[in-house]
């Protein structure tokens, strides 16, 4: 587990500061928190954003992220030749591969694979019933050795957490064991679900918002990523 992990407080009052649950921990969930990340977050969440300068401030934050996402990977030792003498660097030790939750974590993608350009990229399909707010799976197509590999599961909003975990759960079928779960906004009730299944999976994200209106959506957070991603 990384050493920054959170270990659990639990408080009855928690403070909401602009909206953003303050003063509450929760065990295995690291916020990533630099004035960057915050200043471009409040420009994501302006509802003035064009879908053009939303899909710029998320590519960012997703590169942004990354430092501390992979901070506890591990590496192993490679000998290069500098320009002037031989010596033993060191290199990531096992490959990556780069999950994003279609559609909206396809706009992580490009921020996340800037960081790491050797990562290959599987898909996953899957999307909330407006109704049920049950999530529905429709695409899954995986590297044939995902099982052997780091894993980024990348979706920029940790709602309800029906959609997380279950694309855990795809990625668990697929013989996966070392993965992360990486969003920028994510509410109180989406954490406890996906650790209510996947209790190991550690869950990153630059904010944890105040909680879910009666529709599903994270409050203040920002927003349909989706539609506000691709103009739709």
């Amino acid at each position: 587990m990384n050493s920054r992990t959170l270990e659990p407080v639990f408080l009855l009052a928690p403070a909401h500061v602009g909206g953003i649950v303050s003063g509450v921990s929760h065990a295995n969930v690291i916020v990533v928190e630099h004035p960057v990340i915050r200043t471009k977050l409040t420009e994501l969440r302006d509802f003035t954003a064009d879908h053009r300068k939303f899909r710029a401030l998320l590519d960012e934050i997703a590169g942004l992220m990354v430092y501390e996402v992979t901070r506890d990977w591990p590496t192993r030792p490679r000998p290069v030749q500098t320009p002037l003498e031989r010596m033993t660097g060191q290199v990531l030790a096992r490959q990556v591969t780069l999950v994003p939750i279609l559609r909206a974590g396809l706009g992580m993608a490009e921020g996340v694979l800037r960081l790491l350009p050797d990562a290959r990229m599987g898909h996953l399909g899957v999307y909330r019933n407006e109704k049920t707010l049950e999530p529905v799976s429709y695409y899954r197509k995986l590297p044939p050795d995902v099982a052997s590999t780091e894993v980024l599961l990348i979706d920029p909003m940790l709602a309800t957490g029906g959609s997380g975990s279950a694309a855990v759960s795809v990625l668990k079928e697929a013989g996966v064991t070392s993965m992360k779960f990486v969003c920028l906004v994510a509410a109180p009730e989406g954490i406890q679900f996906l650790h209510q299944h996947h209790p190991e999976v550690p869950i990153y994200c630059a904010a944890i918002d105040r909680q879910l209106n009666e529709r599903g959506y994270i409050l203040p957070g920002l927003g349909d990523a989706g539609d506000r991603l691709f103009g739709t």
